[in-house]
């Protein structure tokens, strides 16, 4: 689709990825492994575009990878409008923001700073690819509503392993909110046994199952008015706010 757009004469081409393929793939985590989500970048640009429009990239030295324009949306204010509407209804209400890792806690305090909340970090192990424990959950969660904050859900094992030493460290509540629902491998029946209330994901990834406990929001105004103002050029840099 660039190509035939480069080839037909367009003045400007920007690619909008809702969700960047191979982008945990960042870097060179063991020997004779490839650094994948660079290799697209360079796709990407080579094949003719101009300019990049995703969102909640897995790490954000990817941009770093493409030397054009990456406009990296943030699913954290359509969540947030999400969260006043169904949890945080009044002053009296005690949320803690919990990152099921340590890499996410940058995410957990954006989110509790918007609403004065604590943060709690899930401290886990991968034994092997693909499979995670609990080791211990750091904060305190006792007496409050907790609210899971992530870039992606992929197998679910994380996330309600996470869920489950949440609710057994005392909490009221435990509800997700993670931008990509990639939900492979029976992710839907593990979240539906699990201790959490609810999942909201983005609609980055078409959400086709249907566990009553995820729920899918859509980003499209999000990503009309980004494309709006890149139309129009305009300043973008709001829409981080």
């Amino acid at each position: 689709m660039i190509d035939t757009a480069k080839r037909s004469s367009a003045r400007r081409i920007t690619a909008v990825i809702p969700y960047f393929g191979y982008a945990r793939q960042d870097r060179k985590s063991a020997s004779r492994t490839p650094i994948t989500a660079k290799l697209v970048a360079d796709l990407l640009t080579t094949a003719g575009a101009d300019r990049i429009l995703t969102m909640d990239l897995h790490a954000g030295q990817i941009q770093g990878f493409f030397n054009i324009p990456v406009d990296d949306l943030t699913s954290r204010i359509v969540f947030a409008n999400d969260i006043r509407q169904h949890i945080i209804q009044d002053e009296t209400t005690q949320t803690v923001f919990v990152s099921p890792d340590a890499g996410g806690v940058v995410r957990a305090r954006k989110f509790a700073d918007m609403f004065n909340g604590d943060i709690a970090i899930v401290d886990k192990r991968r034994p092997k690819a693909g499979l995670s424990e609990v080791m211990g959950l750091i904060g305190e969660v006792q007496g409050k509503h907790a609210i899971l904050v992530d870039d992606i859900v992929d197998s679910g094992g994380t996330l309600c392993n996470a869920a489950q030493a949440i609710m057994d460290a005392g909490a009221l509540s435990v509800r997700a909110y993670i931008t990509h629902g990639v939900l492979s491998n029976g992710a839907d029946k593990r979240i539906e046994t699990s201790a959490l209330s609810e999942l909201v994901i983005s609609d980055s990834i078409p959400y086709t199952g249907s566990t009553k406990k995820i729920r899918p929001v859509s980003m499209a105004p999000l990503f009309g008015e980004a494309m709006r103002r890149i139309t129009n050029e305009e300043s973008v840099s709001s829409l981080f706010k």
